[in-house]
């Protein structure tokens, strides 16, 4: 490991949520205005994502008073205070610059639903068992 990767690996966050292509995050950002500080909170689809390590970067799209912004986020940036996962969309492809030409709901992205626990597929298994002898 080489003098730069040493100092990278200390400057690294503990705890990064799991983020892919197409989630919709809300990134809580630190702004500071003169003297006072606050939090601002971004939400948005993650359209890209780049690099690694220290320099791994995130895109988010959102529309605001009808106006497509799109921000990018250093994800291990001090004024990144934390990064939430609102939802999961199926995506294809691994940059989503097409929702930049779309407009209203051709541009909504299909949501993944996380996968059931064993309660519920376990009675649909007893069913069928009980049904069958």
């Amino acid at each position: 490991m080489n003098l730069i990767d040493q100092i990278e690996t200390g400057e690294l966050k503990k705890e990064v949520p799991e983020i892919h292509i197409g989630d919709t995050v809300k990134v809580h950002m630190r702004i500071v205005e003169g003297e006072k500080e606050r939090t601002q909170i971004i939400e948005g689809v993650v359209i890209k994502m780049h690099g690694g390590g220290v320099r791994a970067t995130l895109t988010v799209r959102k529309i605001s008073f009808g106006v497509g912004v799109e921000r990018i986020f250093p994800l291990h940036s001090p004024r990144v205070e934390k990064i939430e996962v609102v939802k999961r969309a199926k995506v294809r492809q691994a940059k989503l610059y097409y929702l930049r030409e779309l407009r209203g709901k051709a541009a909504r992205l299909k949501e993944l639903r996380p996968k059931r626990t064993g309660k519920a597929t376990k009675g649909k298994k007893a069913k069928a068992q009980k049904s069958g002898s």
